[in-house]
């Protein structure tokens, strides 16, 4: 399942027409200005629309869940929350770097601290079903 989500996250962030991901005539777009891009699209949301504003915003968060969930099961070491922190945004800083430079898109820091919640996000999430497991399998033991 992590190989799937990895091939669906790299078509969407590097070859997805539909957000933007041409090699035609771009240049280099940067944003390193920390809370600009994600004030712009609260600002301007009636203009922009509710779709780009969902899009970016929640779409970059929750891009990365599924990578804080699946981190903690692949590699235990993961298992710590700072972590899977820290990965998130290793990751998050690989991907806003090769789509600077291939210019398939913008390094934004504001994407990267979108996506280092969602994968903050996806281990709390991965916390709460394993200590659900944990719980279960408890209750399993003492009923036998």
């Amino acid at each position: 399942m992590f190989g799937v989500y990895i091939i669906c996250l790299t078509y969407f962030l590097f070859f997805a027409e539909s957000t933007g991901r041409t090699f035609e005539g771009r240049t280099y777009h940067y944003n390193l200005e920390l809370f600009k891009e994600i004030r712009r699209f609260i600002v301007y949301r009636h203009t922009l629309g509710t779709q780009a504003v969902l899009l970016n915003l929640v779409g970059n968060i929750v891009a990365f869940v599924p990578f804080g969930f699946f981190l903690p099961i692949l590699y235990p070491k993961c298992r710590n929350f700072l972590y899977t922190v820290f990965f998130s945004f290793e990751v998050s800083l690989a991907v806003e770097t090769v789509q600077l430079v291939s210019k398939v898109g913008s390094f934004d820091v504001d994407d990267m601290l979108l996506n280092t919640i969602g994968g903050a996000l996806g281990c709390l999430i991965f916390y709460w079903m394993n200590r659900i497991r944990r719980n279960y399998e408890t209750k399993e033991k003492k009923r036998f």
